[in-house]
């Protein structure tokens, strides 16, 4: 009889997150990707870590260049530190460079596989602008976006319409699934019939400016109606003057930054949740409020069309020919008011079974032990 050899268990994949440790997102992935079987994780971020990430990952496994990227572009400062990234990377030898943010990351994974000869795989994970906005700045940005999309062996991507436009840009394979909620929040959290929130940064992208202008034309036929404004940013000294401007200031409360639970309690409150970006794919901001049961008044872009499904009841979109005025859209709001609690549990639904994280990780993982299969 011949001996047998024992079966030799199956190596852990070795992935390196390359983002933003400071993220809320990127350190969302890592928890997703800690808690799995069979992964072996590091991370490389462009600034330092939060305290949760540090608790998550070793410092052995983490790698910090403490620079301040700009998302928006204009980031070459950045790749100073490629040096010191591609020796760390070149040591650590892992099976996948896991890029978040293609522009910056997308970039200095690249960059560092080429330069440094790594044997690993590039995954990039597109997150919104770097794929709609960043690329039609220009001929460079484009260029070293379809480098990026090329060299990578699979790709992630939260919206359809995100999808077709990495595809245009060069990119083979990727998979498409909302950026989604962890777990579902506490239902039947009674709500303020006419409160409105908004959470979005307070930044030129996400137009807070119009949020307030379409709030203050409801206002002006729902007197009763309340908007909490949730965040930060560059444009809130002058949004607070808007308010006073528009009338509204005794009905618009900012309450700044929040941490998750106190964001929880605005969402699981309101009954209405208002998003007006110029660009975006699927917001979590908005998954996260659809999950608390609020009906959301979106920009009219082809992601908010996805996520709310044609006809299907769970939200509405504003008409951008109506701004900044917003004429029709108080009598298109009170004619959901008896429809609005039907709506939120519908919207909780939908979320249930399709905007949950963890089963999305669990499909990108088992695409990775495919990739990395020597059969």
């Amino acid at each position: 009889m011949k001996n047998l050899k024992p079966t030799q268990a199956a190596q852990p994949i070795k992935l390196v997150l390359i983002g933003d440790g400071e993220s809320p997102h990127l350190l969302k992935w890592a928890r997703a990707l800690a808690q799995s079987p069979g992964v072996e994780l590091w991370a490389a971020s462009s600034r330092g870590f939060t305290p949760e990430f540090e608790a998550l990952l070793p410092a052995a496994r983490r790698y910090a260049m403490q620079t301040k990227p700009d998302h928006g572009g204009g980031n070459l400062g950045l790749f100073m530190h490629l040096p010191g990234l591609g020796a760390w990377l070149k040591r650590v030898d892992a099976d996948f460079l896991h890029a978040h943010y293609l522009t910056s990351h997308g970039t200095l994974a690249w960059a560092a596989r080429r330069g440094w000869r790594l044997r690993a795989r590039i995954i990039s994970s597109a997150w919104g602008s770097d794929i709609l906005v960043t690329p039609n700045l220009g001929w460079g940005y484009r260029w070293l976006t379809t480098q990026v999309l090329k060299a990578s062996s699979l790709c992630t991507s939260d919206s359809h319409h995100m999808t077709a436009r990495m595809q245009e840009l060069g990119a083979g394979e990727v998979m498409t699934f909302p950026f989604g909620l962890d777990a579902m929040p506490k239902a039947n959290v009674p709500k303020q019939p006419w409160l409105f929130f908004a959470n979005r940064g307070l930044e030129p992208i996400y137009r807070p400016q119009l949020v307030l202008q379409a709030f203050a034309a409801l206002a002006a036929q729902i007197p009763e109606a309340k908007l909490v404004v949730a965040n930060d940013g560059s444009l809130r000294a002058e949004l607070e003057a808007l308010t006073r401007k528009l009338g509204v200031a005794e009905q618009v409360q900012f309450v700044g930054r929040l941490d998750a639970k106190a964001q929880a309690l605005h969402y699981a409150r309101a009954r209405w949740y208002l998003s007006l970006p110029q660009s975006d794919s699927v917001s979590v901001s908005v998954l996260e409020a659809m999950a608390h049961a609020c009906v959301p008044l979106l920009s009219d872009l082809p992601a908010n069309h996805e996520l709310l499904g044609e006809g299907s009841g769970r939200g509405l979109i504003v008409d951008a020919g109506a701004m900044p005025g917003f004429p029709g859209l108080p009598a298109q709001v009170l004619a959901l008011e008896n429809q609005a609690q039907d709506m939120g549990a519908a919207n909780r639904t939908w979320v249930a079974q399709h905007g949950l994280f963890a089963p999305a990780v669990q499909r990108f993982l088992n695409r990775l032990r495919e990739l990395d299969s020597p059969n």
